[in-house]
């Protein structure tokens, strides 16, 4: 892997049957017996807008039985400074602490220990032990559950593949949620109740120190290793759409040939340079898909917004309300707002409805849709919570999951998911405005621009892989678009010069299988992936293979035709 995805290597330690891999200031896959029993344990300092603070690792010591973080917090007006530590305190008993002193006060709406779950522990069985001493029986929840799984946390306890698994948590009370809701392959236990009044502050002075400790018996189940990936495609309804996204990068655009079905742009009619973004968006000629968030300060401007789209080709509109209790999700009133000002203005478009935000707020929110629409809208990305790139993988096996549930929520609707890209196009969870344009041009760009919502791994080869995977992880039947990065600039498919970014190699071999009956299979391990498309001629293949080393894929096609491939890190191809 090349040094711009990968980033700082992982630092194994182990202790006995204790195992873990130290991925900058994250306890990742903590394992006993080789068998993970959590996904990661670290400390997270977060302002009231939900940013994450850089945690830096200034020092680390290490020894048989223990390994010390000595860390301190920088950005967002954060000062912490402390230590974390994992140490080994007997026979099958692991316990991680957080030890952090703020220097300063600082308006906090968490700061503390995360748990973070694995995936594979959908549906099984565990038991919540509360502060009171009191146990309530539950499960991992199986479908992406939209609310909190679990309240009221002094510890929890579970079986899995041979282990017996039982974690306490002190210092604070602690609850879960489901982190699939975001891609996150977990399910996270973390502090404070979310129930209780945030932001919070830390004086000056005010120590956090919070433990989580990990007790294990049994013997795991011993994993076994195929020499070959079997993947077993079958043929179905047509592959969804390739759109892109419109390029919200300051201006001069460069020259280049338009690609995809679509361009989908985002309308914020509280700015004031919403009509030179829709400009620039149409440039390209091709059917637009139109996003307004409407302007709280001003109801009418959506008629205005909607008039400018006449005399343009315009695939699919939605609005979504700004604030309230229907946040960025398309309720009854965007929608008839919308709907008004297209009847108002002579124009026919699909009025579609969903989240400008996560499937998380489909999820919670879908009750909030009225019914008429002609599709669903999501949007999708993998770095909200994490920004590492083992995030990027693990999250193409939890987009399948959230395209799934995406289609049974949609209820036979066609579902059309982005923006997708790499970092969030806006944060959602914020209670301070984001940062508006100053001109009516584009010469400070628009939305994302003005925010740090650029990702250095836009430019990696390795996007390119994970685009194939993520497209055969997301094209289940009843997936009509996919909307991957912009056109252009940091967040693009190419550079603000126009030279391309390789990604633009994975959407420019997806976009032509769009409406061709779909070859789709399901991969074995979240780490290689197939996608194909079946024409009168032939069956076109391309299989992607994230993993760290050259994995030999077999993919047997409908009719029992198979086709060999060794597939080297982070690649894909044609087979």
């Amino acid at each position: 892997m090349t040094d711009l995805w990968n980033g700082e290597p992982a630092r194994d330690w182990t202790s006995g049957p204790w195992s873990l891999e130290l991925r900058d200031d994250e306890f990742a896959d903590i394992a006993y017996e080789g068998s993970v029993v959590l996904r990661s344990i670290r400390a997270v300092v977060r302002d009231r807008n939900w940013d994450t603070a850089r945690l830096v690792v200034d020092r680390v010591d290490s020894s048989g039985i223990a390994l010390t973080l000595h860390v301190h917090s920088t950005g967002l007006g954060s000062d912490l400074r402390g230590v974390v530590r994992a140490e080994v305190r007997g026979a099958g008993r692991l316990r991680v602490i957080a030890d952090l002193e703020s220097a300063s006060e600082f308006q906090t709406n968490r700061t503390g220990l995360v748990a973070l779950h694995p995936p594979a522990l959908a549906g099984a069985a565990m038991d919540v032990r509360h502060p009171d001493g009191g146990v309530t029986h539950s499960r991992f929840p199986a479908d992406i559950s939209p609310h909190q799984p679990a309240f009221d946390i002094a510890g929890l306890s579970w079986s899995h593949d041979g282990l017996a698994v039982d974690v306490r948590f002190s210092g604070d009370v602690f609850e879960m949620e489901d982190q699939r809701n975001w891609t996150d392959a977990s399910y996270k236990t973390y502090s404070r109740p979310l129930a209780l009044p945030f932001p919070y502050p830390l004086a000056a002075g005010e120590r956090v120190v919070q433990s989580i400790e990990i007790s294990v018996s049994g013997t795991p189940t011993p994993a076994q290793e195929e020499p070959v990936t079997r993947i077993r495609l079958e043929e179905g309804p047509p592959l969804p759409a390739i759109a892109v996204s419109a390029s919200t990068a300051p201006d001069p655009a460069p020259g280049f040939a338009p690609m995809g079905a679509a361009v989908l742009v985002e309308l914020d009619l509280a700015t004031r340079n919403w009509r030179a973004a829709l400009d620039r968006a149409a440039a390209s000629a091709l059917p637009l898909d139109v996003r307004f968030v409407l302007a709280d300060d001003d109801p009418a401007a959506i008629e205005q917004a909607v008039l400018a789209l006449r005399d343009r080709p315009v695939a699919r509109a939605t609005a979504f309300a700004p604030t309230g209790p229907a946040q960025h999700v398309s309720d009854l009133a965007a929608i008839g707002h919308l709907r008004h000002a297209l009847a108002e203005a002579g124009i026919e478009a699909e009025v579609v409805g969903g989240a400008r935000s996560h499937f998380t707020e489909l999820n919670r929110e879908h009750h909030r849709l009225p019914r008429g629409l002609d599709g669903i809208v999501f949007s999708s990305t993998p770095l909200f919570h994490s920004l590492s790139s083992a995030q990027l993988i693990e999250s193409i096996a939890m987009q399948r999951l959230v395209a799934n549930q995406g289609v049974r929520l949609a209820g036979g609707l066609p579902v059309h998911i982005g923006p997708i890209s790499l970092r969030p196009h806006f944060n959602n969870a914020a209670v301070t405005p984001p940062p508006m344009p100053e001109h009516d041009d584009l010469r400070d760009g628009y939305g994302p621009a003005l925010t740090d919502a650029v990702d250095p791994r836009q430019a990696a080869p390795e996007l390119a892989a994970w685009t194939v995977a993520s497209a055969a992880a997301l094209a289940v039947p009843g997936v009509a678009t996919l909307a991957y990065f912009e056109e252009w600039g940091s967040r693009g498919l190419r550079t603000a010069d126009g030279a391309p970014h390789p990604a633009l190699d994975a959407v420019a071999a997806l976009a032509p299988l769009a409406g061709a009956p779909g070859l789709r299979g399901d991969s074995p391990d979240g780490l290689v992936w197939a996608l194909g498309a079946r024409s009168a001629d032939t069956d076109v293949v391309f299989v992607a293979n994230l993993d760290r080393r050259t994995r030999g894929v077999e993919i047997e096609l409908p009719g029992g035709m198979i086709r060999d491939v060794e597939l080297a890190p982070h690649t894909f191809t044609r087979v």
